[in-house]
Parts: C-alpha cells; sequence; structure tokens
C-alpha cells in the first residue's frame, strides 16, 4: 500500500489501532519526549499529542515503533516479503536467455513505478516564509533530554546534490536548532551529505540543502537505508511505495523535495564554517559529546496548512529507531546473501544499537569459514561500523538471543576463536581510542573441525525422543499445565 502523505498513514493507523490521540496539553521540552520514552519501553503504540502549548500543530512519535507498524509503513504483512524485492531492485541481471527475459517482466514492470514525478503545486507550499520571515521556533522542535545542547529536529530527511556530478543524496542527519534560521548539520564523515560538502569546500562553494519533514512513510524510511552510492533514495521509495513519489521545486534552492511532506526548509551550507553541536542523547544509550558540525542556513520555510510535526526519540533500546534499523536487517539480508550465499540468517540486536553486535548463522563449509564470513561481512557497507560479529552454525537460530548466548558460552575457546582487526568505527562510539578509528572482534562460535586443530569428539546437543515428544503433545491440555499457570499469571 502506497500512502499518498503522513496524514494517511495515520488514518490507518488509528483503523487498526495502533495509534493513541494525547490530548493533555504537554512541552515538547521534555515532557513529550518522556511520555514517548516510557511509551516505547512498554512496546506501546503511535502516538499523536494534539495539545502542546504554544504552536498551532500537533506532534508524532513512535510512528515506526513495532515490527507492525514498520511493516505498515512500507506496505506489507512482514518485513522479510521485501528482501528478495529489494534485491531485485538494486541488481538486475543481465538477460541472456529467453528464460531470464521473461522473468525480468514483472520486475521492469514493477521498476516503471520508482521514478519521480514531477508537480508544479505541492501541499508543502501552501504555506510560505522566507528570508526574515522564517522562524524555526514556530516548530515544536523536541528538546528530548536534559543534558541535549538544544532542540533537535530527529526525522529530517535531507537533500543534497554532489556539486559536480549532480546525483541526490538523501540522508537523515540530526539538526540542532541554533536560532530561528539556522540549525546544525549533523553529518557524519562516511555519510553521503558529508561527501558532497566536502566536495563542496574543495571548491570553495556553498552546498544547497533541503530538509523534508515528514514525506510518506516510506520515503522517510528511505532516507536511513543503506544504498550503495549509485542509488538514489527517492528512486528505492518509490519501489517502497510501488508508486512514484511525487517532486516539486524549491522556491529558493535547486533541489527537488517530496509534494507531500509536512514541513520544507531550504537553505545552504557555507564552506569552511562550523559551529559547536550537541551534546545529543543518542541512541547508544550515551549522551553523544559536543563537537564543531557545519552549519544549515535557512533561506525558505514552507509547511502544508495541516502540518503535523513527526519526531523521533532516540535512547536506551527499545525505541522506535531499533525498529527501522530492524527493517533494515530483514530488507537488506539478501543483498548479503548476494555476495555471501553460505549466511543463512543475521540478526542485529537491539542492545547492540545497529553497530555494535551482529549474530550471523553460516552453512559452514570449510575450515577457518567463520573467520572468512566475518571478514568479509567488514567489507560491506555499513557493516564495516560492526564492533562485535559472531558466528554460528546453520542450524542456529540467531534471532534467539536466549539461544545465541547458550552457544556462545558453549561453543568457544577464547584464545582460540576470538580474532581482532582494526578500522573504521562508527562516530558514536564513544569507547573508540580515536575517533572514526578502533579495533573490532569476530568471534568463531561454530562446531569445531579437526582441520581447525580440535582433535576430541564435539558432543551432542540434549534433544528428546520424537516419539515421546509427540505422545506427551497428544496428552499436554489434559496435564493441567497450562490452566495452573493462567491462574498463576491472573494472581500476578
Amino acid at each position: 500500500m502506497a500512502y499518498k502523505d503522513l496524514q494517511e498513514f495515520i488514518q490507518r493507523l488509528e483503523s487498526e489501532n495502533e495509534l493513541l490521540r494525547i490530548k493533555e496539553p504537554l512541552s515538547p521540552k521534555l515532557e513529550i519526549p518522556e511520555v514517548t520514552d516510557r511509551v516505547c519501553k512498554v512496546y506501546g503504540p503511535a502516538l499523536l499529542f494534539e495539545n502542546v502549548p504554544g504552536y498551532d500543530m500537533p506532534v508524532l512519535t513512535n510512528a515506526f515503533g513495532s515490527f507492525r507498524r514498520m511493516a505498515m509503513a512500507l506496505g506489507v504483512k512482514n518485513l522479510n516479503d521485501l528482501g528478495q524485492d529489494v534485491l531485485q531492485f538494486i541488481e538486475i541481471e543481465k538477460p541472456d536467455s529467453i528464460i531470464k527475459k521473461l522473468n525480468l517482466i514483472p520486475k521492469v514492470k514493477r521498476l516503471a513505478n520508482v521514478f519521480p514525478k514531477m508537480v508544479d503545486k505541492a501541499p508543502c507550499q501552501e504555506i510560505v516564509f522566507k528570508g526574515d520571515e522564517v522562524d524555526l521556533f514556530r516548530l515544536p522542535v523536541l528538546h528530548c533530554w536534559p543534558q541535549d545542547g538544544g532542540p533537535f529536529i530527529t526525522l529530517p530527511v535531507v537533500i543534497t546534490k554532489h556539486p559536480l556530478t549532480g546525483v541526490r543524496n538523501v540522508g537523515m542527519y540530526r539538526m540542532q536548532v541554533f536560532d530561528r534560521r539556522t540549525t546544525g548539520m549533523h553529518w557524519h564523515l562516511h555519510k553521503g551529505g558529508a561527501h558532497h560538502y566536502r566536495v563542496a569546500e574543495k571548491l570553495g562553494k556553498r552546498l544547497e540543502v533541503a530538509v523534508a519533514i515528514g514525506p510518506d512513510p516510506a520515503t522517510t524510511y528511505a532516507a536511513t537505508a543503506p544504498l550503495p552510492d549509485d542509488v538514489d533514495e527517492i528512486l528505492f521509495a518509490g519501489f517502497l511505495r510501488g508508486k512514484p513519489v511525487e517532486m516539486v521545486k524549491c522556491l529558493t534552492v535547486d533541489l527537488e523535495v517530496p509534494a507531500q511532506s509536512q514541513i520544507v526548509l531550504e537553505g545552504y551550507v557555507e564552506p569552511g564554517e562550523r559551529r559547536l553541536e550537541g551534546p545529543f542523547g543518542d541512541h547508544t544509550g550515551y549522551y553523544s559529546l559536543p563537537d564543531y558540525y557545519p552549519v544549515f542556513h535557512v533561506t525558505c520555510m514552507t509547511m502544508r496548512k495541516d502540518a503535523i510535526y513527526p519526531a523521533t526519540i532516540v535512547g536506551k533500546p527499545p525505541q522506535e529507531d531499533c525498529y527501522m534499523a530492524k527493517a533494515t536487517e530483514r530488507l537488506f539480508l539478501p543483498l548479503i546473501q548476494k555476495t555471501l550465499p553460505e549466511v543463512v540468517d543475521m540478526n542485529l540486536p537491539m542492545e547492540g544499537v545497529f553497530h555494535n553486535l551482529a549474530f550471523v548463522s553460516i552453512d559452514k563449509r570449510y575450515p577457518g569459514h567463520a573467520r572468512k564470513v566475518a571478514s568479509a561481512l567488514w567489507g560491506l557497507g555499513q557493516m564495516m561500523f560492526c564492533k562485535i560479529i559472531v558466528i554460528f552454525d546453520k542450524e542456529v537460530n540467531v534471532q534467539d538471543t536466549s539461544e545465541c548466548l547458550w552457544r556462545l558460552g558453549n561453543n568457544i575457546d577464547p584464545e582460540r576463536d576470538i580474532f581482532f582487526v582494526k578500522g573504521p568505527v562508527d562516530a558514536l562510539d564513544h569507547a573508540a581510542p580515536l575517533p572514526y578509528y578502533g579495533s573490532k572482534m569476530a568471534i568463531d562460535a561454530t562446531r569445531k573441525w579437526p582441520e581447525e586443530g580440535f582433535e576430541r569428539d564435539w558432543p551432542d546437543v540434549i534433544e528428546m525422543d520424537p516419539q515421546v515428544q509427540r505422545k506427551i503433545n497428544r496428552l499436554w491440555h489434559k496435564l493441567g499445565v497450562e490452566k495452573f499457570l493462567k491462574k498463576k499469571l491472573s494472581e500476578f
């Protein structure tokens, strides 16, 4: 299902009993974040705060904050359903036979819907503020945590173009509001927007930037997706939607933005200009420390007449962004398997906050296979940031953290099965000895082979006799266990 806009997605959430409207007056400074954090921790609904004192627009939080809502946002019943389609989108094989050509037809038909559609009039430009009229304090931007450096825009879809090639990049980078017309632009060293800015700086040119707040949910997600450098996120959003993203020309910069966005900020970053940004309570569960980042100057602010301000809270997991990351895990697993076909499954546990921990199961085929896979994973896009990779045998359910920890504790000899490398680490890794550079660890938790120097017998896992299991299954309802447990639960 392709949602026309955020309003239509909210209607769907409400019809599916996935949205709670909150009418109590609550401030965007700490109060809305505190309510949102509590709801995230109990795996609660999306929240629409309808009464935000001093502002004339409601605030939406936790819209993607469950597996079900994340799947709804992308128009599927299950996030796994999209994985193979994403692989087809990113890499269509050259048809070298009649059969392949026939198989390509439905793929090409869907790809015909990915290209954006330009429109002349757009809801996001119903209200226009230019120059001195711009006032970012009209927006109920959230101040999320007590030690934050100020209010931060946390769901911005940031659009730039390469100064030389004109290739578009769409990313999501937090933006601290400094004053009425300027914000920080927190793009990390490894991100596409930062690359465009570095090129512009070398040329001595300002870089034009447009920020869309609250386009349709698939476009918001696409801004977070770890796509290859040559894949346009707006095309990817059209692919996810199965319908083109409507785009409109900006009024003061030479860029295009999603026409159905709630709010659009247009402006530029100057070469060489930096300002101290932060601290910011981040998804690691710690405050990221203040540092110098480019300054975004807003030349124009446009919005819908019925604008809703969407925001996310990040902090100790589980939070809304955990589910966006899990969507990425599911959608991009087939792409990893295309490169590493021995990979059976992968789990990035929420507690690992995306880049600290990965559980991977493989079809082990030769000695040292686990080490090869771990090394290869560090060479794949944003997997380079993963600090700890644990490799298991194919029969291990890596989605079951309890099983993973049990296997990990039993299957490794620390000296033999752990190895370290050095390389790039995430900018938010406060434990690294240097910014952007540190060590990473791989653990081989597979069954060890004689060819790997293991000469002892490897014991069997304890399992019950299947015939006994079948008999007890037939008798189970007669034993009263479930009735007893249900009674104890009601007493609790």
